[in-house]
């Protein structure tokens, strides 16, 4: 990686430090560590969540609709937002930060914008997994940078259970 040296006579690393988020438990994890090595590094942090229309581009372009392709660039906004404040509380603190919503599919957005032999790209995973899943080896195959795997916080079995079971309702009632 490449180092400069600033005016106050310390060093950073250049590039940028590029996370997905998804909102998953394993994005949230990656997103926090990313954060941290963007202050460590001086580097700016880079939060992108990529989005589609559900029923595909194929079928969109067929029949476009502006108002359903907002609607879901605002979805895949408010997923970003709500990561931030689950994790942080609003802003990451002390760093420099960019939040990018893109309209692609999750490995062309990450490749394209972690494209620099310099910058870092932090992508969470399952808990326990030991390989990587087909969307860690396609950005793997496209990018020249460096990737860092963060897996999400495990959940002991009896809570996984216990969560399986719970309804809507069961969440209703802890507010009261």
């Amino acid at each position: 990686m490449g180092w400069t040296r600033n005016g106050t006579g310390t060093e950073r690393v250049c590039g940028r430090v590029v996370v997905g988020v998804s909102g998953s438990p394993a994005s949230l994890a990656a997103l926090r560590v990313a954060a941290e090595e963007a202050r460590r590094s001086r580097r700016v942090l880079v939060a992108v969540t990529a989005w589609e229309p559900p029923e595909g581009e194929a079928l969109h372009l067929r029949h476009p609709d502006r108002e359903w392709a907002r609607h879901w660039w605002g979805e895949a906004r408010t997923r970003l937002d709500r990561a931030f404040d689950d994790v942080f509380g609003g802003a990451a603190p002390g760093v420099r930060t960019e939040r990018r919503v893109i309209r692609a599919r999750p490995v062309r957005a990450l490749s394209e914008l972690a494209a620099h032999p310099d910058d870092l790209l932090v992508l969470g995973t399952r808990p326990g997994r030991h390989r990587p899943t087909r969307i860690h080896r396609r950005v793997r195959s496209r990018t020249d940078c460096p990737i860092l795997t963060v897996p999400a916080p495990t959940v002991p079995r009896r809570l996984r259970r216990a969560l399986r079971d719970m309804t809507a309702e069961d969440f209703a009632l802890a507010g009261e």
